[in-house]
């Protein structure tokens, strides 16, 4: 096994994927990218640690997952949301996709679970391990939120 990555040539090679996650839980491309940024702006000074890792691709998907959580937290604490937004609706900003919407409406860790199995194609033990939970809760997560899905969209997206 050669040299580990340098910090740039892995945020080059990978960061787009992360951002891609980022923005399936978050989204919007705005909070996807201020994910990214707050778990890469994390790892860079543990680089030399984490990129001798088993997984370093793991291992930063757990700190974008993280980050989106602890930022949903602080919205939670300081933000209250508003009846109508000024300007640019959230509605025209994001695709008209009702099975994007509907997978929004879903609780976050139903909807972290089924992204995490379905966008990011990771198995049960994966995505246990990246949410730190047990395999059988990721189970049981993925499968109330694709219940969910299918209650609400009915037999369009079989």
């Amino acid at each position: 096994m050669g040299d580990p990555p340098e910090f740039d040539e892995w945020v080059a090679a990978r960061g787009r994927s992360l951002l891609r996650l980022a923005y399936v839980l978050t989204g919007n491309a705005t909070d996807a990218e201020d994910v990214v940024q707050d778990a890469l702006s994390r790892a860079l000074p543990r680089w030399s640690r984490i990129a001798t890792v088993e997984d370093p691709d793991a291992y930063l998907r757990r700190m974008v997952i993280n980050a989106h959580t602890s930022s949903w937290r602080k919205f939670r604490r300081r933000e209250s949301p508003v009846s109508e937004v000024l300007g640019t609706s959230v509605e025209a900003v994001l695709p008209d996709d009702a099975l994007w919407q509907a997978c929004r409406r879903l609780p976050e860790p139903l909807r972290t679970s089924v992204v995490l199995r379905y966008y990011e194609d990771l198995d049960y033990a994966a995505i246990a391990e990246l949410t730190g939970v047990r395999e059988g809760s990721v189970r049981s997560r993925v499968s109330r939120g694709i219940a969910l899905l299918r209650t609400e969209l009915g037999d369009e997206h079989e």
